[in-house]
C-alpha cells in the first residue's frame, strides 16, 4: 500500500479563496477585517511567524497591526494594551504571539482578550462554548485537523462511528480535537484520547481507522538535552526516532500527523550532533511519525510540514473573519 498523500496547501488555499470572498462582501458592506498582533520583545522565531501572518493577512484583504512592546514590559502594561485593543472599533481580532517574557503569565493575559476578537479560540469563554457543542471560533490547530480529515473522510462514508485515537492531550490541540469531534449527535466517530504516559499505546493506535498524533517528543527531548548540557551535564544522545512507527499503524489507516520537531540529524561517535559544512547543528523538521514506514501502511497520511501548518495558519484568517462578524454585532 502507497498512501494518499494530504496536501496541507491545497486545502489552505481553497480556505483562503473563501476567506477573501468573505472579506469582499464584509467590506462592501463598510466593515474592514482586521487583526492585532501583539509581540514582547524581539524574538526571531516568533518575527518568523509574525511576517507569514502578514502575507497571508495581505493575500485576502485583511488589514494586519504588529504591535511590538519592549522585552522590559510589565504585566501591567501589556494588559492595558490588551484593553485598548478590546475596546477599539478598528481592531476585530488579536493575537498574543509567543514566547513572552519570564515576567508575565502569558494564560493570564490571554484570558483578558475579548472573547469576541479572540482568533485563538482559548479564551475559557470560547473552549467552554466548542464543549458545548457551539461558539464562534476554536483553536486553529484543531479546526485544521479536523478539517482535514472531513476531506479525507468524504468518500469514505463519513466519520460517524470511525475509530479515532488521538495521541495527546493539550488545552489546545488534543482536548479540542476530540470535543470538535463529538459535537455531532448522530454523526461522530469513537474517540480515545492518549498521551505518552499511556499504558501499551500501541494497543490503541493499532485499532485506529483514523489516528491523530499531537505530542513533539523529539522535540521535548532534544530540548530537554540541551538543557542539560547547557548546565554543564554530559547526557548521552537523547532518542529522537519518531513516537509513532509503522508497526504501531493499522493497514488502511487515515494519519493526521500535527507535530512539528526540529531536530539534529543524527549523533556522531562521540555522542555530538552532526554538523553541517558550515560548522553548524545539522537539523531536520519531522512529526511525530515515522513518515516513509507509515507510508506503506496507512491509507493517507499528512507529511511534516505541509500538512496540518498551511491549514492552521488558514484557519487563523477564518477565527479572524469570524471575530470581525461577532465584534460587528452590536
Amino acid at each position: 500500500m502507497s498512501a494518499k498523500i494530504i496536501d496541507g496547501e491545497a486545502v489552505a488555499e481553497q480556505i483562503r479563496q473563501q476567506v477573501a470572498r468573505e472579506v469582499h462582501q464584509l467590506v462592501a458592506s463598510g466593515i474592514k477585517p482586521s487583526l492585532a498582533a501583539v509581540q514582547v520583545g524581539e524574538n526571531p522565531a516568533s518575527k518568523i511567524y509574525t511576517n507569514m501572518q502578514a502575507k497571508a493577512c495581505e493575500a485576502v484583504g485583511i488589514e494586519y497591526k504588529l504591535i511590538t512592546l519592549p522585552e522590559t514590559t510589565s504585566q501591567e502594561e501589556l494588559l492595558e494594551e490588551i484593553n485598548r485593543l478590546n475596546h477599539s472599533d478598528t481592531i476585530s481580532g488579536i493575537i498574543l504571539q509567543m514566547p513572552l517574557p519570564q515576567q508575565i503569565d502569558a494564560r493570564a493575559v490571554q484570558m483578558e482578550i475579548s472573547p469576541k476578537k479572540d482568533v485563538e479560540g482559548v479564551h475559557p469563554q470560547n473552549m467552554g462554548k466548542l464543549f458545548y457543542g457551539g461558539g464562534t471560533v476554536a483553536p486553529c490547530t484543531p479546526m485544521a485537523v479536523v478539517e482535514l480529515i472531513k476531506r479525507t473522510c468524504n468518500n469514505q462514508g463519513g466519520l460517524a462511528g470511525k475509530e479515532v485515537v488521538i495521541v495527546g492531550h493539550s488545552e489546545i490541540v488534543g482536548k479540542p480535537i476530540a470535543a470538535i469531534l463529538l459535537q455531532s449527535p448522530d454523526a461522530s466517530p469513537t474517540v480515545t484520547v492518549c498521551h505518552i504516559a499511556t499504558r501499551d499505546l500501541t494497543f490503541h493506535t493499532r485499532r485506529a481507522e483514523i489516528l491523530i498524533v499531537a505530542t513533539g517528543v523529539s522535540q521535548a527531548r532534544w530540548l530537554r538535552y540541551k538543557q542539560m548540557k547547557k548546565a554543564g551535564e554530559n547526557p548521552p544522545p537523547p532518542d529522537l526516532s519518531p513516537l509513532i512507527k509503522a508497526d504501531m499503524i493499522k493497514d488502511g489507516a487515515i494519519v493526521i500527523d500535527v507535530a512539528i520537531n526540529r531536530i539534529p540529524k543524527g549523533f556522531d561517535e562521540n555522542g555530538e550532533p552532526i554538523k553541517n559544512e558550515n560548522g553548524k547543528i545539522a537539523m531536520q523538521t519531522v512529526g511525530d511519525v515515522d513518515f516513509q514506514a507509515a507510508c506503506e501502511k496507512a491509507s493517507a497520511i499528512t507529511p511534516v510540514p505541509g500538512g496540518v501548518g498551511p491549514v492552521t495558519t488558514a484557519m487563523l484568517l477564518a477565527n479572524t473573519i469570524a471575530c470581525t462578524k461577532e465584534s460587528s454585532r452590536k
